[in-house]
């Protein structure tokens, strides 16, 4: 198991992410959480943000598939989670960084566990 970033051409970041499946899941994420009636906020810092300020971090990759060079992006809504860009790079730093998380964790595990940590530095960072 392994929650590393691997980067190539035809991968997850550089293939799936810029795929029309991907494209459309991002778009109907957004759109369900229109219809809540409040803004989408980061996970992480709770800002509200915007599907233009806002990206969506995977817990689980169950429902990305690609099947005869198409991507298909069938992945639950609740196992993708708002954060700003540079609160979702904190976000894998601290998973790319640390041993357990980056391969003893399931990737929703080491994300929950990464952003409690993150939160908590917050707010120590916050009362001082």
């Amino acid at each position: 198991m392994s929650n590393r970033r691997t980067p190539g051409p035809s991968d997850y970041r550089g293939g799936f992410l810029r795929s029309p499946a991907w494209h459309a899941r991002r778009a109907r994420w957004f759109r369900t959480h229109a219809r809540t009636g409040t803004p989408p906020t980061c996970t992480l810092c709770t800002i509200a943000g915007t599907p233009v300020t806002l990206e969506l971090h995977h817990l689980d990759y169950t429902g990305v598939t690609i099947t005869g060079g198409r991507w298909r992006a069938m992945e639950a809504h609740t196992d993708l989670i708002p954060l700003h860009p540079a609160c979702h790079d904190l976000v894998h730093r601290l998973i790319d960084r640390d041993t357990v998380l980056s391969r003893q964790r399931t990737r929703r595990d080491a994300t929950l566990i990464a952003l409690a940590r993150l939160q908590d530095a917050l707010h120590r960072q916050g009362q001082s």
